[in-house]
């Protein structure tokens, strides 16, 4: 099947005429009877022509991703053994770049693409720090690379093409309702995240892709607050394509990545009242072996004093690094307690779980 007719098999005329066009209001899959774009001799027809095959090389460029972690990765607890999400080929010898939880802790990946054949894949590299990870085709793949764009002049009211990766590969059309940053429990933090509405809960590593036909970001998250914290409107959370640079560029360079390491002490937290609260702390991590607990609150971070989430990570990264000792001041039930916690690097954390 060419890539011109699986795309319109997935996305129907008037859908493709709309983005196309960049007025991108209708949603993938709706039965229309509308004609599709051809080329003509008029400059506007021609120049929307060359958009839609823009689209639908973009489209072509995404894969589906199957991933079988460890036995034993202490990931399976919230992620499952088993793991499916899509990724995106960025690279002629096979580089697909996706969602870093989909192959943290890694036993088997696989790439499939649109004719349902997958390609066994080997892990690249996954950085903690963005999110992100890449993985690399031990098979050819049909697809060709995407054009890689830029999240920069992504904004608020942008219509965004969404795609999925495999067999079932789903096209659909979201309004970008903010841009931010965004603050994880789970000590992460991605300035200028996009966030876009409807949501799609097939997200993990989904391709945004703007009308130009250029990846602007990877698929992270549903979330409920996707306008802003405390007002409810459901949708995804992508990490900009920006910070993957870094990365494939390195890759691309050495053909290896060298790992970001920070400091991590292991607390799952939340702002709530002004207050960076404790929600969980996983066993054996850092605060839990220097005694931190759920309900605890932290009030300051090696002297300074801290408020929201994103105080707290950049406070922590600023002055501290894997292994070293860090100083926080908590608010245990109605008594203030000095805490040292000594950090790691989180990776070392899921490398060292021990074996059941």
């Amino acid at each position: 099947m060419s890539a011109r007719s699986r795309f319109f098999r997935l996305v129907p005329p008037v859908v493709v005429a709309c983005l196309a066009c960049a007025a991108w209001t209708v949603q993938g899959r709706v039965a229309s009877s509308a004609v599709a774009i051809h080329a003509t001799d008029t400059p506007a027809a021609a120049q929307q022509d060359a958009s839609y095959q823009r689209l639908v090389e973009a489209a072509n460029a995404v894969v589906a991703v199957k991933v079988k972690a460890l036995p034993n990765a202490r990931s399976n607890d919230t992620l499952g053994q088993e793991r499916e999400g899509s990724g995106v080929v960025v690279s002629r010898d096979g580089l697909v770049l996706t969602i870093g939880y989909l192959i943290e802790e890694a036993d088997t990946t696989e790439i499939g693409g649109a004719d349902g054949q997958s390609v066994p894949a080997s892990v690249v590299a996954y950085d903690p720090s963005t999110g992100l990870g890449l993985i690399r085709a031990l098979g050819p793949l049909a697809e060709k690379p995407i054009h890689i764009g830029t999240a920069q002049p992504v904004n608020e009211l942008d219509r965004l093409m969404i795609v999925t990766g495999g067999d079932e590969q789903t096209i659909s059309v979201a309004t970008v309702v903010s841009r931010r940053t965004f603050a994880g429990y789970w000590e992460y933090l991605i300035d200028g995240a996009i966030f876009t509405s409807p949501p799609r809960l097939d997200h993990s590593g989904a391709a945004l892709i703007n009308k130009d036909g250029e990846l602007v970001g990877i698929g992270s998250l549903f979330v409920m607050d996707a306008i802003k914290p405390g007002e409810k409107l459901p949708g995804n959370m992508f990490v900009p394509i920006d910070l993957a640079r870094p990365l494939l560029e390195e890759v691309q360079r050495t053909g290896a990545f060298k790992k970001r390491t920070r400091a991590w002490l292991g607390v799952n937290s939340l702002e709530e009242d002004g207050r960076v609260k404790v929600m969980q702390v996983p066993e054996d991590s850092p605060a839990a072996k220097a005694g931190i607990q759920a309900g605890d609150i932290i009030l300051s971070i090696n002297g300074q004093k801290v408020d929201t989430l994103k105080n707290f990570y950049d406070v922590l990264w600023h002055d501290a690094s894997p292994g070293s000792e860090v100083n926080l001041t908590v608010l245990h039930g109605p008594s203030v307690r000095q805490v040292t916690v000594r950090s790691m690097d989180r990776n070392d954390f899921d490398r060292h779980k021990p074996s059941v």
